[in-house]
């Protein structure tokens, strides 16, 4: 797994440096002070991750990711920055992780063991999709084809097969699993925890019991009462809530 790094000061790109060496077989490729130079570099060379500091010259870290988001093939992003009142636009640009200066070192372990975890899991391990076909009795069977990234979801008895990112959130409603797209509901036969299972760890969180929610598509984290959240997602007229359970874990994940 390939690296940049782009970071205009040089204890902190030094520390970073040292860290992933630490706690990875990542390898660190190239370092970048100025935004400019990433997407020169970025016209002729690919990458695996990029570690991204917000505040760099000629072209800032947001607007960087902004560009890179629009990529055929995107390399994972992880911001490491000192304002945290970036966190919400960042997930929005689907990023890994928005890692806060200084840097914790059992953070930065854990967040580079997943990082690891989801680059290999992303490339070779394939979702199982069952396909419907007739044995020599006449009789229905499953055989199974292989995609990564995506889940079956089901509508009026036909199987949809759905990019992960497509799905915004799901909710548990009595036995089934009621999953939403930008312009969709379908209904799983499954609870709420079987399906989740099914989902990238690194991109839902279970927010709720009741509730799994794309991070990526968090629009607006608002305060609420007992000091938990509503989550608004961009492009639906919803509102999640963030259960008193998961809201520390909530809050380390989005840099609260």
């Amino acid at each position: 797994m390939k690296a940049i790094i782009v970071e205009d000061e040089i204890p902190a790109r030094e520390e970073l440096e040292y860290l992933i060496e630490a706690y990875s077989e990542i390898e660190v490729t190239h370092s970048f002070d100025d935004g400019l130079d990433v997407l020169k570099f970025l016209q002729e060379q690919e990458t695996d991750v990029i570690f991204l500091d917000i505040n760099i010259p000629s072209l800032d870290g947001i607007l960087l990711a902004s560009t890179i988001s629009k990529f055929t093939k995107r390399p994972y992003i992880v911001f490491t920055t000192a304002y945290k009142e970036h966190a919400a636009r960042a997930f929005e640009l689907e990023a890994f992780d928005y890692v806060l200066k200084p840097y914790d070192e059992k953070r930065m372990a854990a967040m580079l063991s997943r990082l690891e975890a989801a680059f290999k899991r992303d490339r070779t391990t394939e979702a199982v999709i069952p396909v419907k076909r007739q044995n020599v009795k006449g009789q229905e069977v499953e055989v199974h084809a292989k995609s990564s990234n995506r889940v079956n979801l089901k509508k009026n008895d036909k199987i949809i097969v759905t990019d992960v990112n497509d799905i915004y959130y799901a909710e548990a409603s009595e036995k089934v699993t009621l999953v939403y797209t930008v312009n969709e509901e379908y209904t799983m036969q499954m609870s709420i925890t079987e399906f989740h299972a099914l989902l990238p760890e690194d991109m839902f969180y279970r927010c709720h019991r009741s509730y799994t929610v794309n991070l990526t598509k968090i629009h607006e984290i608002v305060p609420w009462f007992n000091q938990t959240y509503i989550l608004r997602l961009k492009d639906l007229n919803v509102e999640i809530p963030v259960s008193r359970s998961k809201v520390k874990a909530f809050r380390q994940i989005m840099q609260l």
